[in-house]
């Protein structure tokens, strides 16, 4: 069984289920910054043990001060591990790579992602945290849902069962393909809600138009791709309340909406980071950045997992009285190395640069087309004003020449951006 460190989350282990009348799943939702603080300081030590007894991350975590590590800025100081080490390390040692703290034969599922890259699963009560959504969604006791996330090797359709089952609901295992079928089942058994792709269920509504079906599908509990405001409000036309969350295979869930709509409340199992990408180095609240998530999971202890994806932290609470931080929701990818001339550039590479200059806030490479050659230009926010004092740098950190524009602090767009690739083939 997944054993959350905090006391709270061990009684929901105990297989007690969410309060579906309540507005919150439990009380973890509402702790105060103070509460918040304490519980991460008394919780985060024992994680980073746990992950250190874990071969993987033994070697990430080694010779670190786990009894040290007691909050967000201690945490910050550790090494980031990003998803191209975990597919290596599965490489050497299958299926896990020495990340887990249990046997792959203790696990109650095993799981193969593309790549390929494999992922535990358990069956205990919620284990991916996705309750807590379904239940922000009013999905509870009495409800049906038609799950029709995959069931075939990878794990999303028993994430989204596991999550049901943690809010007292029933499931109908539909999985994606024969819409005709899962129409008339929907409409057999008075199906009350959908999980799956934001795309998905419109492809059923309208088929269910088509065969002159009426379904009963009030609720939609959505993730894997994006929805978009006409498709929600789409739904919202037909009496659907449709909620989002952003969750992954690796980690479970790491936010998910409310019925206040404003961004993504952040999961309690989790502590989140926005980083500078290319970097471990979180960047202030409301710029965009890497995500970058630590999981208070027992099981599977990842410290520091760097998801790709861009992001960035709200200011203040959800209106809905949950207390957690917040973010916008997947802002695209942080990955963006891009091949200028013949060679790559990293953001690896860029966050190099701008470290060698302390009065350099921000810089980005920017690769565009001069004819039929490749254009390199590395702009940089700083208050100096001589482009020369930056060229030798750009040749050493990014192996070519390229123009170097200097603008004022603040000047580059908030989008998380440090490649920006302007050219178009066609």
């Amino acid at each position: 069984m997944n054993r959350p460190i905090s006391a709270s989350l061990r009684e929901q282990e105990a297989g007690q289920p969410a309060n579906t009348m309540s507005q919150y799943f439990d009380p973890l939702e509402t702790r105060s910054a103070d509460q918040r603080a304490a519980d991460l300081a008394r919780d985060l030590p024992a994680l980073i043990a746990r992950a250190q007894s874990t071969p993987g991350m033994g070697r990430t975590l080694a010779g670190i001060d786990a009894q040290a590590i007691t909050d967000a800025t201690a945490l910050a100081a550790l090494p980031v591990l990003r998803k191209s080490e975990l597919v290596a390390a599965q490489a050497d040692a299958a299926p896990f790579g020495g990340y887990t703290a249990l046997k792959a034969h203790e696990f109650e599922h095993v799981f193969q992602s593309p790549g390929p890259i494999y992922e535990p699963g358990r069956t205990a009560h919620d284990w991916y945290r996705l309750g807590r959504f379904l239940h922000a969604t009013g999905i509870g006791k009495g409800d049906i849902v038609q799950n029709c996330f995959g069931y075939h090797l990878t794990p999303a359709g028993m994430m989204f069962e596991n999550g049901a089952r943690a809010v007292g609901a029933a499931v109908l295992p539909a999985g994606t393909g024969q819409t005709e079928l899962q129409v008339r089942a929907a409409r057999d058994i008075g199906t009350t809600a959908y999980a799956g792709t934001p795309d998905y269920l419109k492809i059923i509504l309208d088929k269910a138009d088509e065969l002159g079906l009426p379904l009963a599908i009030t609720k939609a509990a959505v993730g894997g791709g994006a929805l978009f405001p006409s498709l929600r409000q789409a739904y919202a036309d037909r009496g659907i309340t449709c909620r989002q969350c952003y969750a992954t295979a690796d980690l479970g869930n790491i936010a998910y909406e409310s019925a206040a709509l404003e961004g993504m409340i952040l999961d309690e199992g989790v502590i989140v980071e926005i980083v500078r990408p290319g970097t471990g180095d979180p960047v202030p609240h409301g710029e965009v950045g890497e995500v970058v998530v630590t999981t208070l999971n027992r099981d599977y202890p990842l410290v520091r997992f760097a998801t790709g994806d861009l992001s960035a932290i709200l200011p203040g609470e959800s209106p809905c009285g949950r207390t957690n931080l917040r973010i916008k929701g997947w802002m695209g990818r942080a990955d963006q190395t891009t091949k200028i001339k013949g060679m790559f550039v990293r953001p690896e590479q860029v966050a190099a640069f701008v470290s060698r200059h302390e009065e350099v806030s921000r810089a980005r490479v920017v690769a565009s087309r001069q004819g039929e050659m490749d254009v390199m230009t590395v702009r940089i926010e700083t208050r100096a004003t001589n482009p020369a004092l930056y060229e030798g740098s750009v040749l050493d950190t990014l192996k070519m020449r390229g123009t170097v524009e200097l603008v004022p602090p603040g000047t580059l767009p908030n989008d998380g951006k440090v490649i920006e690739d302007l050219r178009t083939y066609e």
